[in-house]
């Protein structure tokens, strides 16, 4: 099986039943505030696009890239289609002009010509990417397995592991968030936090690559990197502990002081032949540490390259004529109204200040009123959630008829907030969750969710087996120090002595002494 890395989650798996294309981004995303990182846009995407199979693992963009999908993917490729509770991924994918699919079954095996097999997992939580990520699984005619798990976070991997010995692990090990950096805390407090997270990336990578056990790891899915002089401080070149973007040579220099020397990092133009004796690799540069290095001014030529596209961008994003308070009030009180589970989670008030691009200063604030399920514009009440963006991007945002601006406006970093008290997930389900199809999807999700009623002993503690926010295995995912128990999966903590979450509001979980311990 022959790999060639195309950038940041995108490659090419030539199979004998053919080539499948992943997730090939290119344009910048997020209000072009993520570029790909190395610079991919010189390879040649129309014989890469010629491709046989096309899988675009979820919505997020950058998998997701349209104006690559529509002008530079051949319309003839077959796409492998994971199995999402909504149509919206088989929608949008229509729409760029693709018309063959095939449907997988989420964990179910499905033949290719050749004698070659796929797996796509599908999860499917409303915290799931845009409603929804996946993970493709792989085996060429000569036995040859591949896992590519990109940014999905499974439960386990013992659903690839049943199928045989996994000879390529390729998954995300830097920041896909916003989070610290545009919270207003002190620079001390957000290095803390961004320590934390990273460390928190790390754990979580290596959790998955020693229980998938594979011959070789491959580490992709960022991280992206940032162009605009507005966000250039988010690359990790300053010598700051607290970034979540470090880079593939970082990530690769972790794996091996953990004794993990198996890793291949995938410039775009790499290839790496997997076979069940090794895996040879070529690279596009001479000295891949010699690039890293460099990386700096990788960045700064790119930059360069770039500024046309980011100029263009920030001149599409203006749109006076639109009534920002009138629009909002509009369109999202009816999806307030029928978000049952979400209101009482959030139990607030949520606030937007909207700025002037130029001077910077408020020019209008929106209250979002999720008790009483209202807009309507800020008075003076306290809210323990606030955010704070130029007005420009929300016109936007209502120009394009977004229907999630978490995974648009938030990813983007293009805003700052404020919050009193714990994270609450309920306010980014919200936000991710604008269109009837997304919040009834969301609604029935948090109806169907009931207590664990299994219970594990874990350190000398009994609490129940399935982590309460999103079901993680705590016997896999759990560690106790102190008297907190924390879920590697996310990162999320409880305090055992009294079930309290410590991460976010509610998800409280079952937990006492164990009398035998």
């Amino acid at each position: 099986m022959r790999i060639t890395g195309t950038g940041h989650a995108s490659m090419l798996i030539e199979t004998a039943a053919g080539t499948i294309l992943c997730d090939p981004w290119v344009n910048p995303a997020y209000f072009a505030s993520w570029f790909p990182f190395p610079d991919n846009s010189q390879l040649d995407w129309d014989a890469l696009g010629n491709c046989d199979y096309l899988y675009v693992s979820h919505l997020h963009r950058d998998h997701f890239d349209e104006k690559n999908l529509r002008e530079r993917i051949s319309k003839d490729t077959t796409v492998l289609l994971p199995e999402y509770p909504t149509t919206e991924l088989e929608d949008e994918l229509r729409a760029v002009g693709f018309t063959k699919f095939i449907k997988t079954t989420s964990g179910e095996v499905t033949e290719l010509d050749n004698g070659v097999k796929v797996m796509i997992q599908a999860l499917t939580s409303p915290t799931d990417g845009p409603i929804g990520d996946s993970s493709l699984w792989v085996e060429d005619a000569d036995g040859i397995r591949l896992l590519n798990q990109n940014d999905a976070r499974p439960t386990d991997l013992a659903a690839f592991k049943k199928l045989g010995h996994i000879h390529a692990h390729l998954l995300q090990f830097s920041g896909a968030i916003w989070y610290p950096m545009v919270y207003e805390l002190p620079d001390a407090a957000k290095t803390a936090f961004g320590k934390q997270k990273r460390e928190r990336q790390f754990d979580r990578s290596l959790r998955y690559i020693d229980d998938g056990a594979a011959s070789h790891v491959f580490p992709i899915a960022g991280p992206p990197c940032f162009l605009d002089d507005d966000l250039w401080q988010f690359n990790d070149i300053h010598g700051d502990p607290g970034n979540i973007f470090p880079d593939q040579q970082v990530y690769a220099d972790y794996l091996s002081d953990n004794g993990h020397d198996n890793n291949v990092i995938l410039l775009p133009g790499t290839v790496a032949d997997v076979t069940a004796e090794g895996c040879q690799v070529r690279q596009p540069v001479d000295d891949v540490r010699g690039f890293f290095d460099n990386k700096e001014q990788h960045l700064r030529d790119y930059r360069e390259r770039q500024q046309p596209v980011l100029e263009a961008a920030k001149r599409s994003w203006e749109h006076p004529e639109i009534d920002v308070f009138s629009e909002v009030k509009r369109r999202f009180e009816p999806l307030m109204a029928e978000a049952e589970f979400i209101s009482a989670g959030i139990n607030g008030p949520v606030r937007f200040d909207l700025t002037s691009a130029k001077s910077g200063e408020v020019v209008e604030s929106v209250l979002f009123d999720f008790v009483s399920r209202e807009v309507r514009r800020y008075d003076g009440e306290k809210c323990r959630y606030r955010f704070s963006t130029q007005r420009r991007l929300v016109e936007h945002l209502i120009f394009t008829d977004e229907v999630d601006w978490v995974n648009s406006l938030f990813l983007s970093c293009r805003f700052s907030a404020a919050r009193i008290g714990q994270y609450n997930e309920f306010v980014y389900t919200f936000f991710k969750c604008l269109s009837e199809e997304r919040i009834n999807y969301a609604e029935g999700w948090y109806a169907e969710q009931r207590p664990d009623e299994e219970n594990i002993n874990l350190q000398g503690w009994v609490v129940q087996r399935r982590c309460p926010h999103l079901k993680a295995d705590l016997s896999r995912f759990g560690k106790i120090e102190d008297g907190v128990l924390t879920c590697q999966m996310h990162g999320w903590k409880w305090n055992l002595n009294t079930g309290k979450c410590l991460t976010s509001v509610g998800h409280g979980i079952r937990a006492e002494k164990d009398p035998d311990a």
